[in-house]
């Protein structure tokens, strides 16, 4: 072996210590690292539990109606003498809206009043010979009393027919009242069917058709139908929102007046009724409406961002954070609105829950609370 060959084998060997003290440097910085990355706490925003109230708002198509309205129809077979409003008229209470004619009531009339002029007349013949045979009876022996009685008995039987016949003919000046139709409250004329010279009444061809259609339109009324479950909160449901397609952008208050107190057997539903004040005549009957209910929720119950909320295929729960550690509690959920829901459950006051909680934080990961940025 030469000097040269020997001085490589020294320094080869001179090396080996070296090279093993740098491979296990290497190995524990690599074990280090694999160590921190398997002990990494889970990043999570965090929230506080407290019980507070979570008020619901019940969205419902509804239907606005007239406050009052009435279809008017002659009550006898006549001709339309005059009609004096027309469609989208404004009325009031007692205002003549059309006169009709029927020549034969006026010879009912003439007939019943001639009739009566008799019976009124043999009434007071009768009642004067009753009176006459009365006064002379106080004088013994000129009277006899069957024949006091029988003058009594024709007067009271022409009294009564006599009222028989005022009572024919007060119903006979009551059916020549019908010929006039009034407006029976104040409103609009939202249908006209009939004009001058037309046949109306019972057996008048279109009779089904009303002659007129009234409807009072200054106040309205709002009709939902609420479904069964949400029933027991009506009790106290006040002011009423609601929006209609044809008005975007305007929102209206009713207030709850009317509630059934009973339920639609073919739909399951309680009807609500709300009355509306319509002065500027904005709002118009037959149009639909979206209302929104208010629902007061439970009080002193847990409410939780829908967030903090996790559903599988197993169970519904909450993340709680004890000791720096994932726990799963299962829970129920409640009712839900505007991104928050009610839970129950192992739960206490004050407990800190992953607000952005999933199922990929396992059971037991070590958690850490980071600040949401404002």
């Amino acid at each position: 072996m030469n000097i040269q060959q020997y001085s490589r084998k020294r320094l080869w060997w001179l090396s080996m210590p070296l090279m093993a003290l740098l491979a296990t440097a290497c190995n524990g910085t690599h074990a280090e690292e694999e160590g921190s990355s398997s002990d990494a706490a889970v990043q999570v925003k965090t929230l506080i539990l407290q019980k507070g109230q979570l008020d619901n708002v019940l969205r419902l198509p509804g239907e606005i109606k007239p406050f009052q309205f009435a279809d008017l129809y002659a009550k006898l077979n006549s001709y339309v003498k005059q009609v004096n409003v027309d469609l989208g008229s404004q009325v009031s209470t007692g205002q003549v809206l059309a006169t009709l004619e029927a020549p034969e009531m006026n010879s009912q009339l003439l007939t019943a009043q001639s009739r009566l002029h008799t019976r009124e007349a043999i009434y007071q013949a009768s009642k004067a010979t009753y009176n006459r045979m009365l006064k002379t009876s106080k004088v013994p022996g000129t009277i006899s009393p069957n024949d006091l009685e029988m003058a009594q008995a024709k007067m009271s039987a022409d009294s009564a027919e006599w009222l028989a016949a005022k009572s024919a003919w007060q119903e006979v000046q009551q059916m020549i009242n019908y010929l006039v139709i009034r407006a029976p409250f104040s409103g609009v004329i939202s249908q006209r069917n009939v004009h001058p010279g037309a046949y109306v009444g019972p057996g008048g061809k279109g009779g089904d058709l009303p002659m007129f259609r009234l409807e009072e339109q200054a106040k309205l009324r709002l009709s939902v139908a609420v479904p069964e479950s949400y029933t027991d909160d009506l009790q106290a449901a006040g002011d009423v929102r609601f929006t209609v397609k044809s008005l975007p952008g305007d929102t209206f208050t009713a207030h709850v007046a009317r509630v059934a107190g009973s339920l639609d057997t073919r739909l399951r539903t309680e009807t609500l009724e709300m009355d509306i004040n319509n002065k500027d005549k904005k709002l118009l009957p037959g149009m639909y409406a979206e209302a929104q209910l208010p629902l007061p929720g439970q009080k002193d119950v847990y409410v939780v961002p829908k967030s903090a909320l996790v559903s599988n295929s197993e169970q519904v729960f909450v993340i709680k954070i004890d000791s720096n550690k994932a726990k799963w509690v299962p829970v129920k959920r409640g009712n839900e609105y505007n991104g928050m829901v009610e839970v129950f459950g192992s739960l206490a006051d004050n407990d800190v829950l992953v607000k952005n909680a999933s199922d990929e934080i396992r059971e037991g990961a070590a958690l850490q609370a980071v600040k949401e940025k404002e």
